[in-house]
């Protein structure tokens, strides 16, 4: 691959057909959590089951709470227990979820040190996730990652949730950037949609993605299949453009 600005060129106009302005280095780089960040899907299917066993008697396949994923879990658990028992329900999930946490979960290997890097670079670190903001805060405080980031938006934090891109938004509006200075990570087709919708890039990774195959259909601007790989990139990313 050329270097400079022309192999970014090369590597983003097979895929979106139009290009970045690719003229000065990042600013912002937004990452999701779940997926990209954190192995937590095990978790996040045995907090569902575990309240729709309790309060409903039954369970649910992985593919019928994926379904669910885009608002905060309030939405997905008034879907099982009903809007009366939520505030019961919630509470419960978020016990089975904190206590459950370190045993289902983990932060990929590599992740820290990608954190690192791009807080070394003077760039700002955003997370925007469709969690709600106790299962986030209880993943950031376990794993230890909080200090790294700048600016958070949840699910809770917005009105309109993934693939609409007013998280991404209110992350541009607070740092005051421009789009071409935004790098979006993330692993679904809502993190894809949403930074399209934004006009900003998007780096899909796939080491652990439930949609993998419906991403890989989208053509997104850059696509990462393992967390060093992603590594090399940012940082070649980062020394091209200083």
């Amino acid at each position: 691959m050329r270097g400079g600005l022309d192999a970014f060129a090369v590597s983003i106009q097979p895929n979106r057909g139009r290009e970045f302005l690719l003229l000065s280095r990042l600013k912002c780089v937004i990452f999701d959590m779940d997926g990209t960040l954190t192995e937590t899907n095990q978790l996040i299917y045995d907090s569902f089951n575990h309240i729709a066993r309790r309060f409903e008697g039954k369970t649910y396949s992985v593919p019928e709470i994926t379904s669910m994923f885009g608002p905060p879990e309030e939405g997905a658990l008034a879907r099982i227990v009903g809007s009366e028992r939520l505030d019961v329900a919630m509470n419960e999930y978020l016990r089975y979820y904190r206590a459950n946490h370190n045993r289902l979960a983990r932060l990929y290997p590599g992740i820290v040190e990608i954190l690192s890097y791009v807080r070394d670079q003077s760039c700002h670190l955003a997370l925007f996730t469709g969690k709600g903001i106790h299962t986030t805060n209880i993943t950031l405080e376990e794993f230890g990652i909080k200090r790294f980031f700048d600016f958070v938006v949840t699910g809770n934090d917005v009105v309109l949730h993934k693939p609409s891109a007013e998280g991404i938004q209110k992350i541009i509006d607070h740092f005051q950037l421009q789009k071409h200075e935004v790098l979006m990570v993330g692993d679904s087709v809502a993190d894809l949609k949403a930074s399209r919708e934004a006009g900003v890039e998007i780096a899909s990774v796939l080491w652990d993605s439930y949609g993998k195959e419906q991403v890989l259909q989208l053509k997104s601007d850059h696509e990462f299949h393992n967390v060093q790989e992603f590594h090399d990139w940012l940082s070649k990313r980062f020394a091209e453009h200083p």
